[in-house]
């Protein structure tokens, strides 16, 4: 299973992707999408067109992004929040589900504390996919929402398997 995670950001949106199998999960590709549009509805079909195109290139199945969580500035929320909105329908596009995650499940999922800061994720997404070198907050954070994605989904592998026992 191929994950497509999104860090979603009216300015800079992190990707992530990772490749899940049955010996766990590797490395596929990240980055972030640097929104040079001034006009904001442009900002939005930049994202919108980005993200066609690493689902072109990569061909996940499916999509997690984080979940939009209200800042001290509504503005900058809804922002965001329209960002999410463009980076959703350019998967839907390719017909992908698209699950969603709250901040703190991630860092839950990836720490192991739900209080964990930016370093720390990117320093155990480094470790949990060995990547050597350089990585971004924002392509580390897109890789975390992957990841916690991966571990959803074999929490509920799991429990679907011992019901039916």
């Amino acid at each position: 299973m191929r994950i497509l995670g999104i860090d979603p950001g009216s300015r800079l949106t992190g990707y992530g992707i990772i490749e899940e199998s049955s010996r766990g999960y590797s490395y596929v590709a990240s980055g972030s999408i640097n929104i040079k549009a001034e006009y904001f509805p442009d900002r939005l079909k930049q994202i919108f067109d980005s993200i066609v195109e690493i689902v072109r290139l990569y061909q996940p199945e499916q999509m997690a992004i984080e979940q939009v969580f209200m800042h001290k500035n509504a503005d900058s929320a809804l922002k965001l929040g329209q960002a999410r909105g463009a980076a959703i329908c350019a998967v839907q596009t390719a017909g992908l589900p698209v699950f969603e995650y709250a901040a703190r499940q991630v860092k839950q999922a990836v720490v192991g504390k739900g209080a964990a800061d930016k370093i720390q994720v990117q320093h155990m997404v480094k470790m949990l996919l060995n990547i050597q070198g350089t990585l971004s907050l924002d392509a580390s954070d897109a890789l975390g929402i992957s990841i916690c994605h991966a571990h959803y989904q074999q929490t509920a592998l799991r429990l679907q398997r011992g019901l039916s026992q």
